[in-house]
């Protein structure tokens, strides 16, 4: 008899491996690393906006020295349940000021046409639990304040940016209630390098041509104090106006 012998055919040890890891292994290795990158991304981020919070506060503690904010508030004469805008809020200095000038019962639109500052003063009036303030993001020549709603309106250290007086003011006339305040403090042309480097980028104008906008807006003119601020550093004016009651206020 002859000895059996293996088919040919037929497998000789056990099945070679697959090459590599299988498929799922590798699925939830890539899943595993996509998580530990949006991990260290969300801290980063947190940790550059908790460093930018504490900066501008910072900022605003220095700026609380010399800026006469009381004054400024004093001058827009607003009181308990009134409504106010921030027009050119940025981050919020004096937004959120006026959010508890005006208290619960009160409100405060803060209108800029930039994204990231209110995205910072949404996170401040979370954490300074002031539901009162409500930040508003505008275009250029149109703050979308509602007609005759506000008792008073803030344009600081704003007025030498706006592209589009005219049209700006004429939304804020018709957006302040008879008799409502408004009142613009802005950075001299005689300011000089100490105020910063905005100097070199920014046109600042002077007070006087700032009245005649303003009259022509049709606002009726209280007060100009072209030195409201005067110091070796920082040199404003401020103009506070009204929207007139009657024609022959104006």
């Amino acid at each position: 008899m002859t000895e059996a012998t293996d088919h040919p055919l037929s497998p000789v040890g056990p099945p070679p491996p697959e090459a590599g890891l299988p498929r799922r292994y590798r699925v939830r290795i890539a899943v595993l690393l996509g998580g530990v990158v949006l991990a260290l991304f969300a801290l980063s981020t947190l940790a550059r906006t908790i460093n930018t919070l504490r900066q501008l506060d910072v900022v605003e503690a220095e700026r609380d020295r010399w800026q006469r904010s009381r004054e400024v508030l004093r001058a827009l004469e607003v009181r308990e349940g009134h409504v106010a805008a921030d027009l050119g809020s940025g981050s919020g200095y004096f937004a959120l000021k006026l959010g508890a000038a005006v208290g619960p019962q009160g409100q405060v639109l803060a209108v800029d046409v930039r994204r990231m500052p209110l995205l910072f003063l949404r996170i401040r009036t979370l954490l300074r639990r002031r539901s009162n303030v409500r930040a508003v993001l505008c275009d250029f020549d149109d703050p979308h304040l509602p007609a005759s709603a506000f008792d008073a309106v803030l344009v600081a250290d704003t007025y030498h940016e706006l592209k589009a007086r005219t049209a700006v003011f004429g939304h804020v006339f018709r957006a302040l209630r008879p008799g409502g305040r408004l009142v613009v403090v802005d950075p001299t042309p005689e300011a000089g390098a100490e105020d910063g480097p905005e100097t070199a980028t920014h046109r600042y104008e002077r007070p006087a041509a700032a009245e005649t906008e303003l009259w022509a807006a049709g606002f009726a003119i209280l007060e100009r104090d072209d030195h409201f601020i005067d110091s070796s550093r920082h040199r404003w004016w401020m103009i506070v106006a009204r929207r007139a009651a009657r024609a022959a206020e104006l």
